[in-house]
This record gives structure tokens, sequence and C-alpha cells, in this order.
């Protein structure tokens, strides 16, 4: 019974999360994702966004005690919530619980090159970002852009649920492995293995979700989508010896360039519109480090 059980509990969560993925949004213009994975739904949104709130003010409260938390007359400060206050109007489409959230935004004085949009909304940038890249406007806009998608896309909710999916399965593994004779403890390690590896492939999904979704809400919002190309170059230069795409929670550099610039085509329009412009009239974009081309885009 008890196996059946799992069975039929892990059955059921495959299905659905093949039939979630599997629809596309209504969108009309833009860029095109599939809907939310049903798999978040075994992770409560209310719960993470209660529990991010709570993580957050700890994380700032400490940054205060260090002299670390930014002011609200800093330059970067100032900076990082005009940015946000563009981008935020537009990214609200993307998650009715969006337009009930409490939005902050925050610099935090560390090396760290990181930025980070918790469940909720709760945004930090660390200065190592914005000084070890040298970021202009337009690439503040696309790390901004990209961390707020992966909380409209509750992104933090679906990798718990997946966890869970997981677990189920590896428990299955062993009971069934038990059940025939062999070890469980052997096959439920060669299962969690492949799982791991399946969570990996799941989280590269989710970043070249977040890169699509933000460079639509940057677009819309009047920034550069050809900043996403040099930002990733940058982080290029400044992250050599990082581990194999095939190992890493991330796509490589260049995997994410070549994404950003396949969906020039729906975004560029929407930026050549914020900026009341053709988009022939658009100059090329460049960047403020040398040896980095300028990046172009023409319309076909």
């Amino acid at each position: 019974m008890k196996l059946n059980h799992y069975a039929l509990l892990f059955s059921s969560l495959l299905t659905v999360t093949l039939t979630g993925n599997a629809q596309s949004n209504a969108q009309q213009e833009g860029v095109k994702v599939g809907e939310m994975s049903i798999m978040r739904k075994l992770a409560p949104t209310g719960a993470l966004e209660g529990q991010a709130a709570t993580q957050y003010a700890q994380t700032m409260r400490a940054a205060e005690q260090k002299n670390a938390l930014g002011q609200a007359n800093h330059p970067q400060v100032i900076r990082l919530r005009a940015i946000a206050d563009k981008l935020i109007p537009h990214a609200l489409k993307w998650n009715e619980r969006a337009k009930q959230w409490k939005w902050e935004v925050n610099l935090i004085g560390s090396k760290q090159v990181n930025a980070y949009c918790m469940p909720g909304g709760k945004i930090a940038f660390y200065s190592g970002i914005l000084d070890t890249l040298k970021l202009t406007d337009d690439e503040v806009a696309m790390v901004m852009g990209h961390e707020i998608a992966h909380a409209l896309r509750e992104h933090g909710a679906e990798r718990a649920g997946k966890a869970v999916a997981a677990n189920i399965g590896v428990k299955l593994v062993e009971l069934w492995a038990g059940a025939k004779g062999y070890d469980p403890n052997l096959a439920g390690g060669l299962a969690g293995g492949a799982a791991k590896f399946g969570m990996l492939a799941f989280s590269r999904e989710d970043e070249t979700e977040a890169d699509i979704v933000g460079l639509d809400i940057a677009a819309r919002a009047g920034y550069d989508p050809r900043a996403g190309v040099a930002l990733w170059q940058k982080m290029g230069i400044v992250s050599k010896g990082a581990p194999p795409q095939w190992l890493s929670t991330h796509p490589a550099g260049k995997t994410r360039i070549a994404e950003i610039q396949r969906h020039f085509p729906e975004v560029m329009p929407l930026y050549a519109r914020a900026k009341g412009v053709s988009i022939s009239a658009l100059p090329p974009y460049q960047t403020n480090v040398k040896g980095i081309a300028p990046v172009v885009y023409s319309a076909k």
C-alpha cells in the first residue's frame, strides 16, 4: 500500500507539471513563456513571502549594525530606487500578487558580486556588483529585471515543490529496491544523484526564464535590452574559472548571450516604443568598458 501510495502521488505530480508547463500565456506582444509551474503549489507562496520578509528585514538590520546599509540619500540607493520605480509598473502583469507586495530596494556595502529579489518584492543589491562590473543604468535594469522576474515567476516556491517531488521519487526507488531484494540505500543514492542533476537543469531553466522576462520588463521601462549582452560579457571577464554549464545552476555566459539575442525581435520594438523612436533610429548600445564592442540590432 505504501509503495502504491507514493507511486500514485508521484505520477500525479508529474502529470500536472507537464500539463501546466505546456500551456502558454496570452500575451500579444513581448516575450512568450509558459504558465508558471504547478509545482509551486506544493510550497505555499504566502508562507514563503512571509519568511522572505522576515529574512530580508534581518539581513538589513545586520547590514545596518555593520554600517553597511546604504542610506536613503546615498547616490547609489537613489539610483537603484529610481530604476526600480520604472521597472515595477511593467512587472505587475506577470503576477497578480505583485500588486499587493510591499516592494523594497536596498543597497548593502559588500564586495559580493550579487543582487537578488526575494518573494514579495524584497530587492537587494551589493555594492560589489555595481563597482566590479561598472554597471550602467541599462545594465542595472537587466540585473534588477532578472531578479524581479524570479520573484514574479515564483521560482523559489517552484524549486521547493520540485525538491518535494524529487524526494518522493527517491523514496519510491528505495521502496522498489527493497521489495526486489536490492540494497535500498545504494538505489536511493543513485536516484538522489540523478535527481540532483535534474534539479540543476531546472535551475538553469529558471535562470533563462528570468533573463527573458527581465528583458521584457526592462524594455517596456525604456532600458536597452542589448545591455544584457554587454552585462554578460562583463560577467565573463570577472567569472573565469566558473564550473561547466552542466554542473552549474546558471547557464554559461555564452548561452545566456545567445538566448538574449534570440529574443531581440520581441523586446527591441518595446524599447523603441518606450523611447519614442523607430528601431532603425536607435544607436548601437555602447557600454563603459574598453574591449567590449558596441551591440547592434537590425530589424529584418
